[in-house]
């Protein structure tokens, strides 16, 4: 285990306290995110859910993958304990950056390592948090883009590891070969990733940009003459009009002329009409009778 400083027992004992783990669950996530640059960690503690992965960024999985509670306490503890390890140095001697985990099994050597090979991945998929080779075979798991890298033979190719945490590396030993890792979930083969990207492990120089061709102004061509009696001749005719006749005025009833007479009379004396009013409008209703 990695000696601590002063500094660094006061703050697994602080973050301890602050979020409600133990001190040993701290010093291993601590121990992770130290291999992980500050920015990225791999771990594995029962407090934690098991295992899981940490992206600087947003990007947290645990084993106990429903539990959003916890969810957010590792979360919350491992920004803590980033921002602590870039204003403080914990350890008493910096942590190997040839950070391993090795068992043996029948079916071939699981580890991880990592610093090693970094310069052979394209940056696009970030930094590699667990990193190793057997043979002539090398791999990389980067989490925080979910891909899994594989260079053999100089040719590598990407693989999506969508929600496996992928902790385990194992190759079969004999005259063909047989890859395999470990997750959340168990057994993971190669066949069952989907593949993203092929290609080979040289640096891809940048193609030449387009050259950008501005097309040059065209001369305007005037419009041709028209021909007034050729468009005349196909434009459709116009719609028939028939002109309806004026409806002639209803005929008015003796008792109706004399119902408004009434009405006009009362304006009249009400003073909202003249007198004048009231008698050109009294002949024009008389003279319908």
């Amino acid at each position: 285990m990695q000696a601590l400083t002063e500094d660094g027992q006061r703050i697994v004992a602080e973050v301890a306290g602050r979020h409600g783990f133990s001190t040993d669950a701290v010093y291993s996530l601590l121990m992770s995110l130290a291999a992980g640059g500050g920015r990225q960690a791999q771990f594995s503690h029962p407090e934690f859910g098991g295992m899981g992965q940490w992206s600087q960024g947003g990007m947290i999985m645990i084993g106990d993958m429903f539990n959003n509670g916890l969810k957010f306490r590792v979360d919350a503890l491992c920004n803590d304990l980033a921002m602590a390890l870039q204003n403080a140095t914990p350890f008493a001697t910096a942590p190997s950056s040839q950070s391993q985990s090795q068992s043996s099994g029948a079916t071939g050597t699981s580890f991880f390592t990592q610093g090693s090979f970094a310069n052979r991945w394209p940056a696009e998929l970030g930094q590699a948090a667990s990193m190793g080779s057997q043979n002539d075979l090398h791999y990389a798991v980067f989490p925080a883009t979910r891909r899994l890298a594989l260079d053999q033979a100089g040719h590598i190719t990407v693989y999506d590891t969508g929600d496996h945490m992928i902790t385990g590396f194992s190759q079969q030993q004999g005259g063909g070969q047989s890859i395999t890792f470990t997750s959340q979930y168990g057994l993971v083969r190669l066949s069952d990733l989907p593949q993203v990207q092929s290609g080979a492990a040289s640096p891809v120089q940048p193609s030449t940009p387009p050259v950008s061709v501005q097309a040059s102004p065209t001369t305007p061509v005037p419009d041709a003459p028209v021909d007034a009696a050729r468009v005349a001749a196909m434009a459709p005719p116009p719609p028939a009009f028939t002109a309806q006749p004026t409806p002639a005025p209803a005929a008015t009833s003796a008792d109706e002329i004399f119902s408004r007479l009434e009405r006009l009379a009362d304006l009249r004396n009400k003073d909202i009409i003249t007198v004048a009013e009231f008698e050109a409008k009294k002949a024009e209703l008389l003279a319908r009778l």
